[in-house]
């Protein structure tokens, strides 16, 4: 039975309606200062942020959160929920996960087939983070874990690779060019995340968070992050 996939073909699916396509995470700026000028400097750049940043603090993070869920343990959901609110290290990437997460436990309201106990645990304050909501759903929906890591990390460097196109900008091909180069690093990425201990995660990626930081006040912007 293919529910499981199809499932994950949804929950990672560009059309799920979370808002991702308004964020950069800091690639418009890292466009504006000449850092990201071309394909072979946007594929540095995502591919940087894959390894160093998700590969090493949020994938794991996500798997641990993944496992909570399996194992019906909501107190350590929660916590690892407000440990990524915490590393979210300026204004913009705090506000894009707490509206991503919102948005993503709105639909899944309005759904009407998600376990309303499930529903009632995600609502936390301020908003629970994209993570926290989207590892629940994965678990609920019996996703296996190392597919679900995966299926992550393929949608957000979809979603910066599309940023890319359109800020540097880029043509289809080359975006898809990345998109291949990218999909070969995932299966390790995600493989190593799901046997990280805690005490070897790390989000220390400095460009990462002054391009972030810079972008609050760049003067002219195509996303809001």
């Amino acid at each position: 039975m293919n529910l499981p996939l199809l499932r994950l073909l949804q929950l990672a699916s560009p059309a799920l309606p979370v808002g991702a396509y308004t964020y950069s995470q800091g690639l418009e700026w890292a466009v504006e200062s000449g850092t990201v000028r071309d394909e072979a400097s946007a594929l540095a750049w995502i591919a940087d942020q894959l390894e160093w940043n998700l590969g090493r603090f949020e994938a794991p993070l996500l798997a641990r959160l993944i496992a909570a869920w399996q194992a019906e343990d909501g107190a350590m959901a929660e916590t690892l929920n407000d440990e990524f609110l915490a590393s979210r290290e300026t204004a913009e990437l705090r506000a894009e996960t707490l509206q991503m997460g919102y948005s993503l436990l709105r639909l899944l309201a309005e759904l009407r087939d998600f376990p309303q106990t499930r529903i009632d645990a995600l609502r936390v304050a301020p908003a629970p983070t994209f993570p926290y909501v989207w590892s629940c759903v994965a678990a609920t929906w019996e996703i296996p874990a190392a597919a679900a890591l995966s299926a992550y990390c393929w949608s957000w460097a979809e979603n910066q690779t599309m940023a890319a196109i359109k800020a540097v900008p880029l043509g289809q091909a080359a975006g898809q060019r990345m998109l291949l180069a990218l999909g070969n690093r995932i299966d390790a990425v995600a493989e190593r995340a799901l046997t990280l201990p805690p005490e070897e995660y790390s989000n220390f990626a400095p460009g990462f968070a002054i391009a972030s930081s810079r972008h609050e006040t760049q003067y002219s912007r195509l996303f809001r992050s």
